[in-house]
């Protein structure tokens, strides 16, 4: 087997062995007994359908009234008990279906947001594009595909068995050279099916490799329109609208030439899959025509012949009817193992980063030796550190571009290219409040809450916290669910920022230009508010304006150097 076909078998394993070794496994696995069962069951359904084709088509060559209205009514019953299996096994397939899905999903997205994978999987070059389709869209169609695709090709294999037998039984000796050849209509069956097969395969075979691209393409297509939509505001101010619909039409241009691309390969595939299957039709009578005119077998048996020809060529040709659904199946398969494969290597390297380590309760935060990179490997800031009491408030400041909102990422343990150790107390929390704070799409009272759930401070707390923020027109919106980033101005976000501080009233507070938006006499009475009201919390704050500094005790700044090992060095000093 080559090791393409290797690889995507152990892909197809990787993916499918959780599932069936979980606590699913056992009345997930009952189910699917029951749907192979009927699988079966529908075959055996087939086999009695051709034995009274034979028997129908008799009586009618015989002129047998009884006997054809006896046959109606077998056919009556056999066709009621085929229309029952079929609709309850595409129920209790669809049943499993969701089951998986739900379970995979769940999986999938918390290896996905633990750890802060969601966001290290920019700095992974691309390999992992659109995360979300891969969640939403790849881990239905691979477990549509796999139950659809695994349970035709069980169903092909069992009817082809069944089948060949018949086909055998009924079929009369071919003459090569005087030697007798028994099973004459089941060696054209597999014949007919073998050439078509293989030309199938080399027609078709590269549908796989722009099926895979085609789902990129729409995925990156549907990510930018959505960047526009959310992203409505700015766009219109800079008059952005030709620049968006050049950008967004050179990302549709690769989604209509891949696709032409696709379609010209299935007209072609379409073109040989149509003729074959229409000469499928009529090449089983053509090989049975001379024992039906020489008498040897009757009408009944001339049908019963054609419709088991046409079952074992039916079965032998699965891959032909299925082809352009295994490619997409290959294609779905492909995209979660790259997915997967790169959360497993994110795990591998959960170490990246700030080394942590758990300080005593009720001590400082202490920053030794940190060196901060970008992700090319260029050095940003090499050697510094910091120290910070609970209760004490810092101010970093610097130019813009050296490094610190990089130094609160790599705080956050968010900035995989930095080395040093942070020694924080365990179990205290740290709030970080960027200059645009993250508003959830739901009530206010939720995004004032973020993370927390609101019933945790009540309604009157959050109104009362809002108010005091400068956020009153909003207190009688607290049940309200919207979009509320891009309800409010970036001004009104800040103001709420400052509000989730005080209602969670983090241990450590890192604010990154967080008052960037608003007036200074509006930034003064926002942070006059917080330290108030959050006498013993630890504030870090990146701020440019001078006022800011009478909120803190101390400066750390961002200096350029020459000659050392990065651009920048962090020096503190006393405000002045």
């Amino acid at each position: 087997m080559p090791g393409s076909k290797r690889r995507f078998l152990s892909d197809l394993w990787t993916l499918t062995k959780p599932y069936w070794k979980s606590e699913e496994r056992f009345k997930s696995g009952l189910l699917l007994a029951v749907i192979v069962g009927m699988s079966l069951g529908i075959v055996y359904l087939n086999v009695l359908f051709n034995e009274w084709n034979n028997l129908f088509y008799n009586s009618l060559q015989n002129k047998d009234v009884d006997a054809f209205f006896r046959l109606l009514g077998r056919f009556s019953i056999l066709a009621t008990l085929f229309i029952i299996v079929a609709v309850y096994q595409i129920y209790l397939r669809q049943m499993l279906q969701i089951r998986w899905r739900r379970w995979l999903t769940e999986r999938y997205v918390a290896h996905w947001l633990d750890a802060h994978n969601y966001y290290r999987l920019r700095f992974e070059n691309g390999i992992t594009d659109n995360p979300d389709q891969r969640i939403s869209e790849d881990i239905n169609g691979f477990i549509e595909q796999t139950l659809s695709l695994t349970l035709g090709f069980l169903e092909a294999v069992v009817s082809l068995a069944s089948f060949s037998v018949i086909l055998w039984s009924l079929s009369g000796d071919i003459h090569i050279l005087n030697l007798p050849i028994p099973g004459s209509m089941l060696w054209a069956a597999l014949l007919y099916a073998g050439i078509g097969t293989l030309l199938t395969h080399l027609i078709g075979r590269p549908l796989i490799r722009l099926n895979f691209f085609q789902q990129r393409y729409e995925a990156d297509f549907r990510y930018n329109l959505v960047r526009v939509r959310e992203n409505a505001e700015p766009i219109a101010l800079y008059g952005g609208e030709a620049q968006e619909a050049r950008g967004l039409a050179g990302r549709f241009t690769h989604v209509v030439a891949n696709w032409w691309s696709i379609m010209i390969r299935q007209k072609r595939l379409t073109w040989f899959s149509a003729g074959y299957s229409q000469a499928a039709v009529i090449f089983p009578f053509i090989v049975a025509a001379p024992r039906y005119f020489s008498g040897a077998i009757q009408l009944g048996g001339l049908m019963q012949t054609a419709s088991a020809f046409g079952h074992v060529q039916s079965d032998l040709s699965w891959f032909i009817g299925a082809y352009t659904r295994l490619a997409a199946w290959k294609a779905t398969v492909d995209r979660l193992t790259g997915f997967a494969a790169a959360l497993e290597g994110l795990e591998a390297r959960r170490g990246e980063g700030l080394e942590r380590a758990a300080a005593p309760a009720g001590e400082g935060m202490v920053l030794s030796d940190l060196t901060l990179r970008l992700p090319g490997g260029d050095a940003l800031l090499a050697g510094a550190s910091l120290a910070l009491a609970p209760g004490e408030r810092l101010m970093v400041a610097g130019p813009s571009g050296c490094g610190k909102s990089t130094l609160f990422r790599a705080l956050g343990g968010l900035w995989p290219f930095a080395t040093g150790r942070l020694a924080m107390p365990a179990g205290e929390r740290a709030l970080f409040l960027p200059q645009r704070p993250y508003l959830p799409i739901a009530t206010l009272a939720a995004a004032v809450a973020y993370p927390d759930a609101p019933e945790t401070y009540g309604n009157a707390r959050i109104a009362a916290v809002l108010a005091d923020c400068g956020l009153p027109h909003l207190t009688d919106q607290l049940d309200t669910e919207r979009h509320w980033s891009q309800e409010l101005s970036v001004g009104e976000q800040q103001r709420l920022g400052f509000a989730q501080a005080i209602l969670l009233a983090p241990h450590w507070l890192f604010c990154d230009e967080a008052t960037s938006a608003l007036d200074e006499a509006a930034e003064q009475a926002l942070y006059a508010l917080l330290v108030a009201r959050l006498p013993h919390t630890a504030i870090v704050s990146i701020a440019h304006r001078p006022a800011l500094a009478a909120f803190h005790q101390r400066i750390a700044r961002f200096e350029p150097v020459s000659g050392g090992a990065a651009p920048f060095a962090l020096k503190e000093a006393l405000p002045a």
